[in-house]
């Protein structure tokens, strides 16, 4: 029979929550291009999320560059972290 020892180690938790924290710039959280996709995740106020996704649809239009708030999230105050994606050129 298998002996538990306990709960498991936290460390990969604590390096990718460090990360996270090294990451965030001025709002912009990560830019990355992964796949077919380049994706860009923000924190912002509602106001200045709903300004910043209005940005990138006039900028990059849904019909050439599949542009889409990928998901969201509310956190606490008027805080809203969201993921925006688009294709990188129209081709």
């Amino acid at each position: 029979m298998t002996k538990f020892t306990g709960p498991p180690p936290l460390e990969g938790l604590k390096r990718r929550i460090a990360a996270h924290r090294r990451d965030r710039d001025g709002g912009v959280l990560k830019n990355q291009k992964s796949g077919m996709f380049v994706r860009q995740t923000f924190c912002m106020t509602r106001a200045e999320a709903r300004a910043k996704a209005k940005e990138w649809f006039e900028e990059f239009p849904k019909a050439a560059y599949w542009t889409e708030v990928e998901s969201w999230r509310q956190l606490e105050g008027d805080q809203i972290e969201f993921t925006m994606r688009r294709l990188p050129s129209a081709d």
